[in-house]
């Protein structure tokens, strides 16, 4: 017999809000931006700009799919509805890995962030003090998890607003760093908007995509949101400003107080900003940022996994076991499963070396590509199949179907890019490995179903 039980819509719109801003701020953005500020200069705004738009259309394909049907908890239930229930299972699991394997790099880098301020401590003790708040927090109602995602991903917020109000009072007041003004001036007088060429500029959407890794976790609150008809479409649409003031707006200010040439790539280049503004303490407070990064990424994958798993239960394709519901409605077995496949990094935080997290990310970011993908590929099927529904739906993707095409043709490129980088062209290499696996997993699945009836 089903069960009747649902998931709590406990999340509210500030619970929301938080979790798209959240999810569009990532570590790339205060690890990664010195980086891809190397390989583009001044272009990597355009090289934001765009990733923010197709992502942003993106979004709005996912918008329009959950509105269309609220009784659907995530955009899985989209993939069974209009791809089949194969794609489902290859679909659910591959989001459940994505971010299994992102939530176990953040809460490693976590452990590793806390020895700055406790330099002798072994960094698997606070690796997993934080895996166990944060397992704990899962456990509770989902309001508990989205307050404590709320206060995550304000704090990363209020430090772009202070990085860039500090930045924009040393320009306007003519300020001078150790390497010249500080100036708007700055952003093409180094060698023009694209000093190394349209090669260094395709190169930077490696780090710009996996920067927006996450953003479609709005996708999967649905079926834990009070009113999703008007939270889901705000949340969405406030998408734009968010990309132009968070990304933009910092690495504009950035590159205007320190020319691009002096922007170191391999550390953040916050903490150059902050020192810049005559912060003493500006290392200690990118620490503290990167660190409330890093386990706001591992409680939103803590979160999206056991949400995933309980969805593919759901359908059968997990354990029914993981379908049960605590008192509080909370899918406490998924949440403790998939804590302790994070916890395998814990364990291996010694044995593991540091090369198999960076192959693990990689293959993650290639992951993430092809969920965005099967998502509009869903919006196209839904677009086609239920014209009247379309008409009723209030939340329309704009430029439909074109921008689809579009979106799929530029998420083949930066794949297609992706291959020149040694890196990431192993991980390119054993993605197909994963879905040829799962697709096995699958088939043994439903042979081993029709046999028993």
């Amino acid at each position: 017999m089903r069960e009747k039980k649902e998931l709590a819509r406990g999340l509210k719109n500030r619970h929301v809000q938080l979790l798209a801003i959240g999810g569009a701020i990532g570590t790339g953005l205060f690890l990664g931006s010195g980086r891809s500020i190397h390989l583009a200069g001044p272009s990597i705004l355009l090289a934001y700009i765009i990733t923010g738009l197709i992502s942003f259309f993106m979004m709005r394909a996912l918008g329009e799919l959950l509105l269309s049907n609220t009784d659907h908890h995530s955009f899985v239930d989209f993939v069974e509805e209009y791809i089949g229930p194969g794609a489902a299972f290859v679909t659910g699991w591959t989001y459940w890995f994505c971010w299994v394997s992102l939530a176990m790099a953040d809460v490693t880098a976590a452990g590793v962030y806390i020895q700055y301020w406790i330099p002798n401590v072994e960094p698997w003790i606070p690796s997993l003090c934080i895996l166990l708040i944060l397992f704990a927090s899962n456990l509770m109602a989902v309001k508990i998890f989205g307050e404590l995602e709320f206060w995550f991903a304000l704090i990363k917020v209020i430090a772009i607003l202070g990085l860039i109000g500090g930045g924009l009072y040393l320009i306007f007041t003519g300020y001078q760093t150790d390497v010249g003004p500080v100036s708007f001036s700055n952003l093409w007088s180094h060698g023009g908007w694209f000093p190394n060429g349209w090669e260094g500029f395709v190169l930077s959407f490696q780090m710009v995509v996996f920067a927006f890794t996450g953003i479609e976790l709005v996708g999967l609150t649905a079926g834990e949101t009070e009113n999703p008809k008007k939270v889901i479409p705000q949340a969405i649409n406030n998408i734009p400003i968010r990309i132009i003031i968070f990304y933009v707006g910092a690495l504009a200010i950035i590159m205007s107080i320190y020319p691009w040439t002096a922007v170191n790539a391999d550390s953040s280049p916050f903490v150059q900003v902050f020192k810049a503004a005559g912060i003493v303490a500006a290392a200690a407070i990118v620490n503290f940022i990167v660190l409330t990064s890093a386990a706001s990424a591992c409680n939103s994958g803590l979160f999206s996994t056991s949400r995933m798993v309980y969805t593919l239960a759901r359908e059968g394709n997990a354990p029914r076991r993981m379908f049960r519901l605590r008192s509080n409605q909370v899918p406490m077995n998924a949440v403790v499963f998939s804590a302790l496949v994070i916890f395998l990094a814990v364990i291996m935080q010694y044995i593991m070396p540091e090369n198999v997290f960076i192959l693990i990310t990689s293959v993650s970011t290639f992951c993430f590509i092809f969920i965005w993908a099967i998502i509009l590929v869903c919006h196209m099927k839904y677009r086609k199949q239920h014209p009247e529904v379309v008409k009723a739906n209030p939340f329309k993707m704009p430029l439909y179907p074109v921008m689809n095409y579009v979106i799929l043709a530029f998420y083949a490129l930066v794949l297609i890019s992706l291959a020149f980088n040694s890196e990431t062209l192993i991980a390119l290499l054993f993605t197909p490995v994963w879905f040829g696996m799962l697709w096995c997993f699958y088939k043994l699945q439903t042979l081993k179903q029709n046999y028993g009836n």
